[in-house]
């Protein structure tokens, strides 16, 4: 019997060292060659580690959260015969996929109820019909609109449906004296979680943005009625044949566009050199929320797609980001970034820029509004772009201009269509 040594591999393009993230073996343990032994994470890619080889794990040569240089040792096996020192290779797979939690079962109901008629089916797009008064009596009781049938021409929501969705829904909440008294116990566990693996890249490429970056943030209100009807309209004429649009690919190519004039907002700066390098191409960094923490996939070449092909790339890579199979050049290169918190967008937020890139948009959330226009009071949808952008090379008048360029260009969304 011997011992054989697998020492951290070379995972390539110039990396030195690597996080140790997670252990698949323990010593004692039995494996057979190209079994997960480790991974390991380089620039918020896990790359899994397989055994070459047949044997029984004598000792692990890390701990989970350590940084490891490349050519130390990861693990010792005994094997038949004498053994020897190799460096394996990572697995092809790359990233290893995130685990779900296992579902956690309903409880049963104490009280059997009469079932109302289920709610239209709508698309996660598409916004319920309903008054401003009506919208704004749903959320005083409670009540989603996208869970209530309307009975008013065309499915309208009225002040009826509310009545019967209100008390079926068990949606209105008691007044405070009428609610039981607190039969809380205190509380004094404690969770020590290790900021490992992803959440610690995350953790020092937000530190590192902050420090390195002084931030300038520039929020402006954007009327997206119109260019949320022509989405509706694409929708309905060709959702079924080339897939539903969001609001997203519309935002994206307002980027593609406005870039042309300002440049100077699609660069990165090099700050160590004292180069800021303005790029022809957009490449669209996608910030994507995952089981794992923040990830930035990377739309490529975003100036020479149509919307289609924007929304179906975004999909694959949002796909690939959560299900833990996107790789290290999908997540790397990008010259500007969108983030977006979806329907929690908030009025305004302050989004950190992605080093080394010089700007991030941020979009916050749709709200309907009534707007004066033409001496008439008339319903709006309204929506806050919240912008970000490097103030050492990007001057306060050009990104005021920048996004006031976006909002030229959603708030006429035909002119997206003119080159």
């Amino acid at each position: 019997m011997g011992q054989h040594v697998i020492k951290m591999p070379d995972i390539g393009e110039g990396i030195a060292e690597v996080e140790l993230v997670a252990w698949h073996v323990k010593p004692g343990d039995k494996v057979v060659e190209d079994q997960p032994l480790a991974d390991v994470m380089t620039d918020k890619a896990n790359v899994e580690i397989p055994s070459p080889v047949v044997g029984t794990v004598v000792a692990l040569g890390g701990e989970v959260g350590q940084t490891m240089a490349v050519g130390s040792e990861l693990i010792r096996i005994e094997v038949a015969g004498e053994g020897k020192a190799s460096n394996t290779r990572p697995a092809a797979s790359a990233p290893a996929p995130a685990r779900a939690p296992a579902p956690v079962p309903a409880p049963a109901p104490a009280v059997l109820r009469a079932v109302p008629p289920p709610a239209p089916q709508r698309d996660a797009n598409d916004r319920p019909i309903a008054s401003p008064s009506v919208r704004r009596r749903a959320w005083e009781l409670g009540v989603e609109l996208n869970d209530v049938r309307g009975s008013g021409p065309g499915g309208r929501i009225m002040q009826a449906d509310l009545d019967t969705a209100a008390p079926q829904r068990g949606n209105v909440l008691p007044l405070p004296s009428a609610r039981a008294p607190s039969t809380g116990v205190q509380r004094s566990d404690e969770q020590a979680i290790p900021v490992i693996g992803v959440r610690r890249k995350i953790a020092q490429k937000m530190q590192e943005s902050k420090r390195r970056i002084p931030h300038f943030s520039y929020v402006e209100e954007l009327d997206v009625t119109e260019v949320e009807a022509l989405r509706a309209s694409l929708n309905a004429k060709w959702g079924a044949q080339r897939g539903k649009l969001t609001l997203l690919p519309f935002i994206a190519r307002a980027v593609v566009l406005a870039v042309r004039e300002f440049p100077q907002v699609n660069a990165r700066f090099d700050d160590e050199a004292g180069i800021v390098t303005r790029h022809g191409a957009v490449h669209l960094g996608i910030a994507t929320q995952t089981d794992s923490g923040l990830m930035v996939p990377v739309l490529r070449h975003a100036e020479a797609m149509d919307l289609w092909a924007m929304a179906a790339e975004v999909a694959r890579l949002a796909d690939a980001a959560r299900s833990g199979k996107i790789t290290r050049g999908e997540l790397t290169g990008s010259t500007i970034t969108i983030t977006s918190l979806g329907a929690l967008g908030g009025i305004a937020t302050t989004p950190v820029i992605n080093h080394p890139e010089v700007a991030i948009v941020g979009v916050n959330r749709i709200v309907e509004r009534p707007v004066l226009r033409s001496a008439a009071v008339v319903p709006r949808l309204l929506m806050n772009l919240s912008s970000s952008f490097d103030h050492r090379v990007v001057d306060g008048i050009d990104a005021a201009r920048f996004v006031q360029a976006l909002r030229g260009l959603l708030e006429a969304p035909a002119t997206l269509f003119i080159e």
